[in-house]
């Protein structure tokens, strides 16, 4: 599915490098050969994968924020990018409560200033801009949402990302048109993902983290919202659909420049229980776990699941592994962790395992 091949020697930005699915990314890229160059924030947990895992050593890593449109153009102009993947975010949704001026700053006019800086320069030839499953209005239905359907958002962080996505297609529209491509030789979509997750992260308010995070500090593990259910998947899931866009926007630019989901088969859509339950049964330690009262005040989806046909049909991507392979590397990654291990060698291991899988 991904061609390393063509990723040698190419020069690919990545805003968001120091987060967790950056990060992970990161590394990936620099396996392949290709010249790797980040723009993000200094990492916002510590510990964190970035620093765990040396990512920095690999590649041209500098400290912006994206919502500087002049520093951020200045990075584009300088190094002169064929692909810009961009995933710098505010990611949380309980963080866009407590701070939405944040929230959408950075994603919303972050994504403006990408699209600004491309528009500077003439080695772009293919943009990603990365937003999230919550970018559809949410209607709590039962069946998964298209490329199609309405964005919408009832809390702040679902909100900015389905503007987003409404900033991505205008700008696609009016200076980017596939209709133009001749002209400014620019191919521009939107990658929506699940619940990623996987090994290195510690974000708040998430599951995974949480979990571990307790677990690690020999405190009770809170679960929010039990029996919601999420399309949850492994981070190295999407990101092969992102670097398999990339590749796709890049050689056949105007077929590819739109929206995509990438998301779990519906069989390993499970609920926030069935994931805790299965971290539970593969440790080899007991749990202390309690579920916490909900916040009525600070509403989080129940129900939402992703359409990724458009996505199998059409760029021949697919999901790899069961939910209970994810887990299994998750687990196996925070094992590794805590018994003061090599996290660069065990973050590329688990990536090269990957690699043998897809190539199947």
């Amino acid at each position: 599915m991904v061609n390393s091949n063509f990723y040698k020697d190419k020069s690919i930005l990545i805003t968001g490098h120091t987060g967790f699915k950056g990060s992970w990314l990161s590394l990936w890229l620099q396996q392949m050969g290709a010249k790797v160059i980040g723009f993000a924030l200094p990492p916002s947990t510590s510990p964190s994968l970035f620093e765990l895992a040396h990512v920095e050593k690999g590649m041209i890593s500098i400290t912006g924020d994206v919502r500087d449109l002049s520093a951020f153009k200045k990075v584009v102009q300088e190094y002169q990018p064929e692909i810009i993947i961009h995933m710098a975010a505010q990611a949380l949704v309980l963080s866009s409560y407590d701070d939405p001026v944040e929230t959408y700053s950075t994603n919303v006019l972050g994504v403006v200033n990408l699209f600004e800086a491309v528009r500077s320069v003439n080695s772009v030839r293919a943009v990603i801009n990365v937003t999230t499953d919550k970018c559809y209005e949410n209607k709590e239905w039962v069946w998964p949402y298209r490329e199609t359907d309405p964005m919408g958002g009832f809390d702040p962080y679902s909100s900015s990302k389905g503007c987003a996505e409404l900033v991505t297609a205008a700008y696609r529209s009016s200076f980017f048109n596939p209709l133009k491509f001749d002209e400014h030789k620019v191919a521009v979509a939107s990658a929506r993902a699940g619940n990623v997750i996987g090994g290195g992260d510690w974000a708040k308010n998430r599951l995974i983290p949480d979990i571990f995070r307790n677990i690690s500090e020999g405190n009770t593990v809170i679960i929010r919202n039990p029996t919601a259910i999420r399309p949850w998947q492994h981070v190295l899931e999407p990101l092969s659909g992102y670097l398999l866009l990339a590749e796709k926007l890049f050689t056949n630019g105007t077929k590819y420049a739109e929206a995509w989901n990438f998301g779990p088969r519906y069989e390993d859509v499970k609920n926030v229980q069935w994931i805790f339950d299965s971290i539970k049964r593969k440790w080899d330690k007991k749990i202390k776990w309690e579920i916490e009262k909900s916040d009525a005040a600070k509403h989080e989806a129940h129900y939402l699941k992703l359409d990724i046909s458009k996505a199998i049909s059409l760029l021949n991507w697919e999901p790899q592994l069961s939910m209970d392979k994810t887990i299994d590397k998750i687990v196996s990654w925070y094992t590794a962790y805590m018994s003061g291990e090599n996290m660069r060698d065990i973050t590329l291991e688990q990536i090269k395992n990957y690699e043998k899988i897809i190539e199947r």
